[in-house]
């Protein structure tokens, strides 16, 4: 005896969701429950859609259970932020004036600030791909040695080097 029949109303209905989504993944659950129906195995439909046949009775059991809606949503969803944009643009607003007045700005400080703001420990991934969403890069400043002789210096040095050349 099965357990889980899909009746013909709930077979249409099934179809006609499978016919509306654009997601590629729901659309695959939706085919299973179709198959169910068409085919009344586990194993065949599973076979054909390439799937285990545990996972197509767990499809139907679900589908019983929760009905077409628990298919249909996205369980998935972005924009795990924090803060709000307003709220991250105030903070980085502070390192933007330090940016631009000449000052080294360090990813430690800034997530140190973000770890205060939220009462909670960021990771460094995070406070990355928020700079990358407010359009900050890295700018490194120009190497210079700090014991480096001026130009004249330099300049008196290549003439000294000339003027010793020795011809054989």
């Amino acid at each position: 005896m099965r357990r889980f029949i899909i009746e013909p109303e709930e077979y249409a209905k099934i179809a006609a969701e499978e016919k509306a989504t654009q997601d590629k993944k729901t659309s695959r659950k939706l085919r299973a429950l179709m198959l169910r129906y068409e085919v009344l195995s586990n194993i065949e439909a599973a076979n054909r859609l390439g799937l285990g046949r545990v996972r197509i009775s767990q499809l139907v059991s679900e589908y019983k259970k929760n009905a077409l809606a628990s298919f249909l949503e996205n369980k998935y969803k972005g924009n795990n932020r924090n803060m709000t944009e307003a709220e991250e643009l105030e903070i980085l607003e502070r390192f933007r004036k330090k940016a631009e007045a000449g000052q080294v700005v360090v990813v430690k400080d800034i997530k140190a600030t973000f770890d205060e703001k939220l009462g909670r420990d960021t990771g460094r991934g995070y406070i990355y791909m928020l700079l990358k969403r407010h359009g900050w890069r890295k700018i490194m400043p120009r190497s210079k040695h700090p014991k480096k002789a001026n130009e004249e210096a330099i300049e008196a040095s290549k003439k000294l080097r000339e003027s010793q050349t020795i011809f054989l």
